[in-house]
């Protein structure tokens, strides 16, 4: 009798494989067929493996057949953000300047994530370099938001979340730099995390904002993102990294701990979010309700401030697009990269290549960094953002000496139609209220509440921790989780889109 792929978790993926009640082959195979049949309506991927994914599979089902032990995600399909490396594959970060560039290696969160026992199906859309809100600034294509093929699924992982969102895997990493999972994980309905700066290593990742970017997971529960964050730190702390720490491994077990209550638990909430202009009132809503949820779970409430927080998107677009700037100055149509052809001299050929290779919102991006580390301008408005960035993580240690986690909205609004915002400076706001983590450095989840009353569509809250308490996130998300679910009020996890739940991908 055939099976839907997309019913099942990640843990229960692992522990089918494990039991003997299906093999890794089929659940590869269910995976491809669900790509194929999904992937003409919601284009999340730039890339799809059949062959690495075949190849992981008849590992797995070669080890399990001969008694080994397997590891914990033996047979998870997994989806990567074509920003990290993965030997075999292109790494495009969705530009023509990278179009043909084939991975070198495997970066360290890609390579522990398939150590965990995960089949590498594809690489995922984003926006160029990683440099937007919606996925729509892809040199290749725009992903659809599953739940609305006419909406955005987010940015810059949009094409992360959506194949999660879509049931074509239960599991992909995305990088965040300013929202970048956090966003997207709450506009198509999706658990996503951000760990805190230097939890997992980013080497391998290409770089955009080497101060704010941090690698995180994606998944339909808080379980199955937890066992991705335990497989992301289990390695400990990589030499090639210089900014990662030693995590344990406990994530799995924070998550099953919601089940025990929150008594003596204290959620701070900060009023200015809850009243800010912009904020819809069905994000307002779902919000309350996982205060609510919280609450009925043991949790105590409590109003905490963040005075200086309006300054986080000021000091977000001078430090970000500065280090952009530098970062994507390794950029040049010479070494490697696009390089515009004809050209009789290095200088003209470096210039047209980066003209020609990037899109507008990766110049736009450069542009500015360029000005805002120039003689004269760098004195009045870098230093000025360094000194808001720590104002801004000195608010949030403040207010943990209060609180173990903050609860506030992921984004202001739901998912929005392609093309609805053009103006950049309005598309940069969709993420006010994911930017000051990243300035700060704190790890941040988003956990689905339920559709919308006004949209019809996936509401999120996001829960904050102190810097390297990443578990508490999971636990209380998990709480969150739980009470929507046993309340049976339509707010639980949403799991996959109804268009595409069963659509191809079965186990038989």
């Amino acid at each position: 009798m055939a099976r839907s792929f997309d019913t099942l978790t990640a843990a229960e993926i692992a522990a089918g494989i494990a039991a003997g009640d299906f093999s890794a082959a089929e659940v590869c195979a269910a995976a491809l067929d669900a790509i194929a049949a999904r992937e003409p309506e919601v284009q999340a991927f730039l890339q799809v493996t059949p062959e690495l994914a075949q190849d992981a599979a008849a590992r797995i089902d070669a080890a399990r057949a001969a008694g080994e032990a397997l590891p914990p995600l033996a047979g998870v399909p997994v989806a990567i953000k074509d920003n990290m490396n993965l030997t075999g594959t292109r790494t495009t970060c969705a530009s023509r300047m990278l179009e043909t560039y084939e991975s070198p290696y495997t970066a360290t969160c890609v390579a522990r994530m398939l150590a965990a026992g995960c089949i590498p199906v594809g690489k995922a859309n984003m926006d160029e370099f990683a440099f937007g809100s919606s996925t729509d600034s892809s040199a290749y294509h725009p992903t659809n938001n599953p739940w609305d093929t006419t909406r955005v699924p987010g940015g810059s992982s949009g094409g992360s979340a959506a194949a999660v969102a879509a049931g074509m895997v239960p599991l992909s990493l995305g990088s965040d730099t300013g929202g970048s999972i956090r966003q997207p994980a709450a506009l198509c309905g999706i658990v996503g995390m951000k760990p805190t700066y230097g939890a997992v290593s980013r080497y391998g990742v290409v770089a955009f904002g080497s101060s704010l970017d941090q690698v995180g997971p994606f998944g339909r529960t808080v379980e199955d993102v937890a066992l991705a964050m335990d497989a992301l730190v289990a390695g400990g702390r990589d030499a090639y990294d210089s900014t990662s720490q030693e995590v344990a491994p406990a994530f799995a077990a924070a998550a099953a701990a919601a089940g025990e209550g929150l008594a003596g638990v204290r959620i701070g909430m900060v009023p200015a979010f809850m009243e800010a202009e912009g904020l819809t009132p069905e994000v307002r809503r779902g919000v309350e309700r996982a205060a609510q949820t919280l609450a009925d779970a043991g949790a105590e409430i409590v109003e905490v401030d963040l005075p200086h927080v309006d300054a986080a998107i000021a000091a977000y677009y001078v430090i970000g697009p500065a280090e952009a700037f530098s970062n994507l100055a390794r950029f040049d149509g010479i070494r490697y990269g696009y390089q515009e052809p004809g050209c009789t001299n290095l200088a003209t050929q470096s210039a047209l290549s980066r003209a020609h290779g990037f899109g507008d919102e990766a110049k736009r991006r450069q542009m500015l960094g360029a000005y805002l580390l120039s003689s004269g301008v760098y004195d009045t408005y870098y230093y000025a953002a360094q000194k808001a960035r720590t104002l801004i993580t000195a608010d949030y240690n403040a207010a943990f000496a209060q609180v173990d986690a903050i609860l506030m909205p992921a984004t202001p609004h739901a998912a929005f139609r392609h093309g609805e915002i053009s103006d950049p400076t309005q598309m940069y706001l969709s993420d006010m209220y994911t930017i000051s983590l990243n300035i700060a450095g704190n790890g941040g989840i988003v956990v689905p509440v339920g559709l919308g009353e006004d949209t019809g569509l996936p509401m999120a809250a996001q829960l904050v921790a102190p810097a390297f308490a990443d578990e508490r996130l999971v636990t209380y998300a998990a709480a969150i989780e739980r009470g929507l679910a046993n309340g049976n009020n339509g707010a639980s996890v949403l799991g996959v889109a109804p268009a595409f739940a069963g659509k191809g991908g079965e186990l038989r």
